[in-house]
């Protein structure tokens, strides 16, 4: 079974292509493991033509409605913070607000300046190859050595934007918009519960920005297939993302990142083998 997907080229995209695309940005976007790079190398690997950066967001927005049923209770926290603001910034909701829009102000930036300037020259396997060996690496050593005795309603404004500022090198594809955020506040001395969380709720207005461009974009297509696609790989990733979620905070309970690592660094070997041999 097939369906008509406006990708340049007017490739038809398969039916198994949009589910495999969703199960595997669900899985990966709150694991440390790089979502984009994954998205990516799947159709690499398979022999499909690239799902198109369009599908690449309709997922991350179904990983957005997955985030905030988990986090329900900080996600109304952020929505009653904007009727707090007269209590200052000593109000713990206006606190959590104020530092997600800090954080967020950075990676919003560079990232128009990327879709504009950039685009698509990154999506290679040895950028991604190198950045999930490389910053897997970092991952494991700041959270083998980091400190992890700070929880997230103690956050400062300054740590706050270096969380933000760390999420532009998400960009790279490999990078791992959640791993390199869990990395900076784990080297900061956050709990790693409280790092993934933070990381967690970051990923909403990244989410939403993006969301919001290629949405955009969706609509102006005129494409109605497209968009059929796009609400089924949403679905598909939201349940997929809810139970991966679900699973990683239970693991983190008393567990650490290592076995992302080792994953990464397995996958960012053999990419380098598959680029260079």
């Amino acid at each position: 079974m097939t369906e008509s997907y406006g990708v340049p080229g007017g490739y038809i995209l398969e039916l198994i292509q949009l589910v495999t695309i969703a199960i595997v940005q669900g899985v990966t976007e709150f694991l440390p493991i790089s979502s984009s790079g994954h998205l990516v190398l799947v159709p690499i690997f398979a022999g499909w033509p690239d799902q198109g950066l369009l599908i690449d967001v309709a997922v991350h927005v179904g990983t957005l409605g997955a985030v905030t049923v988990y986090l329900w209770r900080d996600v109304w926290r952020l929505f009653r913070a904007p009727f707090r603001i007269g209590r200052g910034t000593g109000d713990p909701d206006v606190r959590l607000l104020f530092h997600l829009v800090i954080a967020t102000i950075p990676v919003v930036i560079a990232g128009l300046l990327v879709h504009k300037f950039v685009g698509n020259s990154l999506r290679t396997i040895p950028v991604i190859g190198w950045t999930t060996l490389i910053f897997g690496l970092v991952l494991y050593a700041t959270d083998r050595f980091g400190a992890q005795f700070r929880r997230m309603d103690d956050m400062e404004a300054g740590a706050a934007l270096w969380i933000g500022l760390s999420q532009i090198l998400a960009l790279i594809p490999g990078t791992s918009r959640s791993g390199i955020t869990v990395t900076v506040a784990r080297l900061l001395g956050y709990d790693r519960r409280e790092a993934a969380r933070f990381s967690m709720l970051l990923s909403i207005p990244t989410i939403i920005a993006a969301g919001g461009l290629a949405g955009k974009d969706l609509l102006e297509s005129g494409d109605s297939m497209l968009q059929y696609d796009a609400v089924i790989a949403l679905c598909l990733s939201f349940v997929m993302a809810l139970i991966a979620i679900i699973a990683m905070m239970g693991w983190l309970r008393h567990a650490t990142f290592t076995p992302f690592v080792i994953y990464r660094i397995g996958l960012g070997l053999f990419l380098l083998a598959v680029a260079y041999l």
